[in-house]
């Protein structure tokens, strides 16, 4: 293991040739939902397409506040130089890791970064770093234990030179840091209208599990799924929240990421799940609930069990078909977790 106080220069000179698959677009096979929305307590969706939830409406009655504190907490990481690795071409701060995270960027000259995290799960995330010198977090998701980080310079093609290495032993101060701070994926700041949203949508909840009820509601009935981005987007494609809120669509890993930033910063731990979805490569969400636990693929609680579901699936599958798929307890199947 290595560990620095302070900082040290890293020489690295490797070479590696790396196959990079990273989530670019998402697929639903039925027609989108249409909706005519405001930010009143009162919502209405007029969904279109034979397969939508058609008529359907909810209503999110903010006339009395619930039990439940719906003040956001935005945690926010921080770069305090006392664990570095650096070289000429980059940097690797992992100076809080007890909180779930790091923080890396590239300083050299190359357009085209990537970021390798390997934790005590053995999984592999490749993430595209920024080539111009900004700062970034990245999670710590197989939370205690030993990562190996990676930053790798492209030489051509799908040839990448190690650029930086660092060992690091994580021991996190909390479990669930890492599905409530932002992250690269999941980026948000408190003074996003996500998060107000977010706040919003909570008011009138009495538990984390009316939380969750009435942001998911939210968003299958007033966030429409954009095929055409779907069909164009690039790999390594990052959402934009604010944006998804304003717009009012979004492919899949939009919805997941909306929604966790508006769960995280209510308290509630949230994972972006990235795998198959049957054949499909997708993304949803899972939550973490004190009454219940780890919630895989939460959305609904239907009185008597939990259903399988994600926000994007919810907006676009009419619900007698979405519950003859979710049944399948292999129709999911978990690669990545942000």
């Amino acid at each position: 293991m290595i560990f620095l106080q302070g900082r040290k220069k890293i020489h690295t000179p490797f070479i590696l040739i790396l196959s990079l698959a990273l989530l670019a677009g998402c697929s639903s096979s039925t027609p989108s939902v249409t909706d005519e929305t405001t930010r009143s307590t009162s919502m209405t969706a007029n969904n279109s397409g034979p397969s939508s939830t058609e008529g359907a409406t909810f209503t999110i009655d903010n006339s009395v506040k619930g039990s439940r504190d719906n003040t956001p907490n935005v945690l926010v990481p921080e770069k305090s130089g006392e664990e570095v690795y650096e070289n000429e071409v980059a940097q690797i701060d992992a100076s809080n890791s007890d909180q779930g995270y790091i923080y890396a960027k590239y300083t050299g000259e190359i357009p085209k970064i990537k970021l390798q995290i390997t934790g005590p799960d053995q999984i592999t995330y490749t993430y595209n770093l920024s080539s111009n010198g900004l700062d970034e977090v990245f999670p710590l998701s197989a939370g205690d234990g030993s990562y190996l980080i990676n930053i790798y310079e492209n030489i051509s093609g799908n040839q990448y030179s190690l650029g930086l290495t660092a060992t690091i032993e994580a021991t996190l101060e909390n479990e669930f840091y890492p599905y409530l701070y932002p992250n690269q994926y999941v980026w948000f700041t408190a003074d996003m209208e996500a998060i107000a949203m977010g706040s919003e949508l909570a008011y009138n909840a009495n538990s984390d599990l009316e939380v969750v009820t009435n942001v998911y509601n939210f968003m299958i009935h007033n966030i429409s799924y954009d095929y055409e981005e779907a069909e164009t987007v690039q790999s390594g494609y990052l959402p934009d929240i604010d944006e998804v809120l304003s717009t009012r669509k979004g492919i899949c890993l939009d919805y997941a990421c909306l929604m966790s930033a508006m769960l995280r910063s209510q308290n509630i731990p949230t994972h972006v799940e990235i795998g198959y979805a049957g054949t499909e490569y997708h993304a949803w969400i899972s939550c973490y609930l004190d009454e219940k636990g780890w919630v895989n693929g939460i959305v609904q609680f239907d009185g008597t069990s939990w259903q399988l579901m994600d926000p994007t699936f919810g907006s676009t599958t009419a619900e007698d078909v979405l519950r003859s798929y979710i049944v399948q307890d292999d129709s999911y199947i978990v690669k990545y977790i942000y």
